[in-house]
């Protein structure tokens, strides 16, 4: 379980990313994080695993408080937090493979990682989620040789590689068509419910957010204004969310489904509730 208590960002410019933010994430649940650019998702994310330092607050993971560790447990405790980054962050001259083995750089000393002297099992394990993801055949394609949405299913397997606890996904379809997209997040909410990681998704894309996610956390100047379900997004929860603007189109396409008849579970249950 991951949770923040009064987590406070201030950069040495005097602008406030975050103000006292606190939120609780069991295991097996996914929330999308949505809100206006700036108003502080990537940052809180940034935060929880320490990759932004946070002025004030607390992030525990488990019995780990995260924002006391220094630099060798703190390297120890993000094995237990796997990023997906927007822009994919993969070596591009490396295989495939190569870039999915360096999910377990934390777990192998320093010569055995620069001869890619990996463990038989890390091996056999990165071959089984390459085939989850459908990439099994591209093991020795290098990564500049990629598609969008190639790409991001081999930052996924890179950190789910990690075995972590929780999943800190940032903005994964920025980049890619409307059809990647729902392919991405449907992999991404399935993997993670397989393994009963708790997930944090920055995402701008409300109709994605509403598609996917059982939980919908709304920041606005770095403070939380909505925290519930995904038919709890009504047009005015996104006026307070973004500002004022016709919201009507974007609950629609909620109403209207997937479109490809494979809803996630979350959907079917946002209808159920809308309907009672």
């Amino acid at each position: 379980m991951l949770v923040i208590e009064g987590l406070t960002k201030r950069y040495p410019t005097g602008d406030l990313a975050l103000d006292g933010v606190s939120l609780t994430v069991p295991k097996g649940q996914v929330m999308a994080l949505i809100g206006p650019s700036g108003a502080g998702k990537s940052t809180l994310i940034r935060c929880v695993n320490r990759l932004v330092e946070p002025t004030a607050g607390a992030v525990r993971l488990g019995a780990t408080e995260i924002t006391r560790l220094g630099d060798r447990a703190l390297r120890r405790a993000r094995r237990r937090m796997g990023m997906i980054f927007q822009e994919y962050a993969l070596v591009e001259r490396l295989t495939v493979m190569e870039n999915v083995l360096s999910g377990r750089l934390g777990y192998v000393g320093f010569w055995r990682s620069w001869f890619r002297r990996f463990p038989l099992a890390d091996i056999e394990e990165a071959f089984r989620l390459l085939a989850r993801v459908g990439l099994d055949h591209m093991v020795d394609k290098r990564a500049d040789a990629l598609s969008g949405g190639q790409r991001q299913r081999v930052g996924i397997v890179r950190a789910l590689m990690q075995d972590p606890e929780l999943l800190l996904v940032d903005e994964p379809t920025a980049s890619l068509d409307p059809k990647t997209s729902r392919q991405i997040m449907r992999l991404i909410i399935e993997l993670a419910k397989e393994r009963n990681l708790a997930a944090i998704i920055n995402i701008h894309d409300v109709a994605l957010a509403q598609l996917f996610a059982e939980r919908i956390v709304g920041l606005h100047a770095g403070r939380i204004v909505f925290d519930g379900p995904a038919a709890a997004l009504t047009p005015e929860v996104l006026t307070t969310i973004y500002g004022e603007e016709d919201w009507s189109a974007t609950i629609r396409k909620v109403e209207d489904g997937d479109g490809d008849g494979d809803e996630p579970p979350s959907v079917e249950a946002a209808r159920i509730a809308a309907a009672d």
